[in-house]
């Protein structure tokens, strides 16, 4: 799928919130927020590629900085003190993104920051339609019992998970047993040969921008 050759993108910056707002030429009515993992910000490549996509298929996509980067401009974040903020963040992001668009609204990130959404998602089942989780960290890498899916039972959110089958941080065996404990429709799409960065392999966008808003029922 090739991005629209007319389609906008605006800078935003306001005090809760810095990131970019692609807006197709032919609008669906949806839209998706969707934000950045641990070492990164909204100009990732993949964030960037992900939303150009997602804008041709008709869908708004704002992609935004988390709390924690734009306070600094390196580093990650400190999960103790920062994952509160982060998770307010998302929340302004979809109250921006909700007046431009009138139809379901998606939420999603690229590993710590699809984690913040899932939890948000989790607190606040009614935030979006859909979850579009990039590289989920289920555990460190290595380190394969520390689970990161305490909220999974609670998640009450339809979620996609888009992962590589050399991911340290999850193989897909084990995303495939955490997922289990979600109440509510979830789908893996497998990159193969892709890692944690979901550089490498055979990346199908239209395939992801087409399965999301189907698992939103």
């Amino acid at each position: 799928m090739s991005p629209g050759r007319g389609d906008k993108i605006a800078a935003i910056e306001k005090l809760e919130l810095r990131g970019f707002l692609h807006r197709p030429t032919e609008p669906n009515g949806a839209g998706l927020v969707l934000t950045h993992g641990a070492g990164g910000d909204c100009t990732a490549p993949l964030l960037v590629a992900v939303a150009t996509h997602f804008c041709a298929a008709g869908i708004a996509v704002l992609r935004c900085d988390l709390a924690f980067r734009r306070r600094r401009a390196k580093g990650p974040p400190s999960p103790a003190t920062a994952a509160a903020a982060d998770r307010a963040g998302l929340e302004e992001a979809v109250a921006e993104l909700r007046k431009h668009v009138a139809g379901p609204l998606y939420l999603g990130g690229h590993s710590y920051g699809g984690r913040q959404a899932s939890m948000l998602a989790a607190e606040k089942p009614a935030i979006a339609a859909a979850l579009l989780l990039l590289s989920y960290p289920l555990h460190p890498p290595a380190k394969p019992a520390q689970l990161r899916t305490q909220h999974f039972p609670k998640l009450h959110v339809p979620a996609l998970f888009v992962t590589g089958t050399t991911d340290g941080f999850a193989s897909l065996a084990e995303l495939e047993a955490a997922i289990a404990a979600i109440p509510v429709p979830t789908r893996i799409i497998a990159v193969e040969g892709a890692g944690h960065d979901l550089k490498r392999g055979k990346f199908d966008f239209g395939a992801i921008a087409a399965a999301l808003p189907r698992l939103a029922g």
